[in-house]
């Protein structure tokens, strides 16, 4: 076995035992990427001297016996809008080309403290304005699965980075479903904390109320310890939340037996492609052996939730957008006689269509004679579309549902029509619109041209029972198979 194939706790036992050295693990991963990244592109830049002098440091605590913890030495991938310091932060934006972080993220900072080694700075939709990461300033990524469809986004390249073993883990950011999303599309789990849990200090900010920092793994159990390690209060935060900051990994030995999981009607039927309902509610049953009881919920104001969303993201993204103009931040145009000029060019030149679509739609929503109509009344709506899931969550104890009503869709095919690309995000706006936990867990396959693609099962939990949600998500794993496959390319079948 390759030992970039390996889970967080796979690698940690064989580096603890002595079995390999984390000089070998790291080399592992980036011999991969230097074999499959130019056709997947899951990185804007690869961290090669950094992360060997990293791993040299882990080796020599190997040498001398001594106890590792459980992320030290172990390779992980940070999504390129996590400030990182001397590295270059792009945030796949081409008005950020030459930026260099000055500081840590809180989430970098943590993780560099658990002993992690940073291998790269993933790719992503511009500015994480996207589902699909065909709006990267640089070139989509691809999904291993089959290259001819998208990875899904904003998070594409992290989540590629997992399923093609270019590295052991992964952190993203979801403010629409952008960690859940990329990891149903490519076979991997993804973790959307409860708002609040992580520090979004570092974080480059797309809409406020909703980002969320969170883990991408091969295994619930790897997505739990990276969760553990970067969760936590942060005074730089002003949206942290002062959560317990017990480990969660302990909790998930425990069993589901009596659990209501909630089936809400609104996330199936019409929208919800055919084969990715039959899997989800295959995938149910399963819990229903487990000793679990399938209840039936409802969330009547679900229809408004992504009209909620694209109004509120847009209108926060404008706002925090300000701040790339040429000046405080950002590449400046050299051609500009005047200040209204140096403003409109260099904007005009560094951002792509997409984030110049959600800016305008932002400030159109905020503006004089239009806050009343559309901002205010969509915040009223998502004050409806919470209290649905606290009347659900009554009745239950989590909420399943698809994570994304299709499989991967092929480039282009979407690109054209901004509506058909933003219905990508339907069953996962909810969770960022209210501001509770969510997993994307692998649970089979539908068949597309002659290949099989991944399909998620998304698992949704209360305010800060972020450990059930993680719970539940494991008990599945554990008793199925699917998060073991692999894609065809790492086969070289495809």
């Amino acid at each position: 076995m390759s030992l970039n194939t390996l889970t967080i706790r796979q690698a940690h036992d064989g580096l603890q035992k002595g079995e390999f050295s984390c000089t070998e693990l790291v080399e592992s991963c980036l011999s991969q990427i230097s074999s499959t990244d130019e056709e997947l592109h899951a990185y804007l830049t690869v961290l090669e001297e950094s992360a060997r002098q990293e791993a040299k440091k882990v080796d020599e605590k190997q040498r001398k016996k001594l106890p590792l913890k459980p992320l030290e030495g172990i390779p992980i991938a940070l999504k390129d809008n996590l400030v990182m310091k001397n590295v270059r932060t792009t945030c796949a934006s081409k008005i950020l080309d030459t930026y260099q972080g000055t500081y840590d993220a809180t989430v970098v900072e943590k993780l560099k403290n658990a002993g992690a080694v940073m291998v790269g700075k993933t790719n992503l939709d511009e500015f994480a304005m996207g589902a699909s990461t065909e709006n990267s300033g640089y070139g989509p990524s691809k999904n291993p699965w089959d290259t001819g469809r998208v990875p899904g986004g904003s998070s594409g390249g992290s989540a590629v980075a997992v399923a093609a073993d270019e590295c052991i883990a992964a952190i993203g950011s979801d403010t629409g479903g952008s960690i859940r999303q990329p990891a149903s599309l490519c076979g991997v789990v993804g973790f959307k904390p409860t708002y609040g849990m992580v520090s979004r200090y570092g974080l480059v900010a797309m809409a406020s109320s909703l980002d969320q920092i969170g883990p991408f793994g091969k295994t619930v159990a790897d997505a739990t310890l990276l969760f553990d390690a970067i969760k936590g209060p942060d005074r730089r935060d002003s949206s942290s939340a002062r959560a317990s900051t017990e480990p969660v990994s302990p909790s998930l030995k425990d069993g589901i037996k009596g659990m209501r999981i909630g089936i809400p009607k609104e996330y199936f039927g019409q929208g919800t492609d055919e084969d990715v309902e039959k899997t989800i509610r295959t995938a149910a049953e399963v819990y229903e052996s487990l000793g679990a009881q399938l209840v039936d919920v409802s969330l009547p104001h679900e229809k408004y939730a992504l009209s909620v969303y694209y109004i509120i993201m847009p209108s926060e993204v404008s706002a925090n957008m300000a701040r790339f103009d040429g000046i405080r931040y950002g590449a400046r145009s050299t051609g500009a006689a005047t200040l209204l000029e140096t403003y409109t060019q260099s904007r005009q030149a560094g951002l792509g269509p997409e984030v110049r679509r959600r800016i305008m739609l932002g400030t159109y929503a905020l503006s004089t004679g239009y806050t009343d109509a559309y901002y205010k009344q969509a915040q009223k709506v998502r004050v409806m579309v919470t209290r649905d899931f606290h009347n659900a969550f009554r009745t239950c104890d989590v909420i399943l549902a698809p994570t994304s009503p299709t499989p991967a869709f092929r480039f282009g095919e979407r690109a054209s029509d901004p509506l058909q690309m933003y219905l990508a995000d339907i069953f996962t706006v909810s969770a960022n619109i209210v501001g509770i936990p969510g997993i994307s867990v692998p649970c089979g396959f539908v068949s597309r041209d002659g290949k099989d693609l991944p399909v998620g099962l998304q698992i949704l939990g209360k305010h800060f029972d972020d450990a059930t949600v993680l719970r539940v998500g494991h008990a599945y794993e554990k008793a199925t198979e699917w998060h073991l496959r692999k894609p065809p390319l790492m086969n070289g079948a495809q």
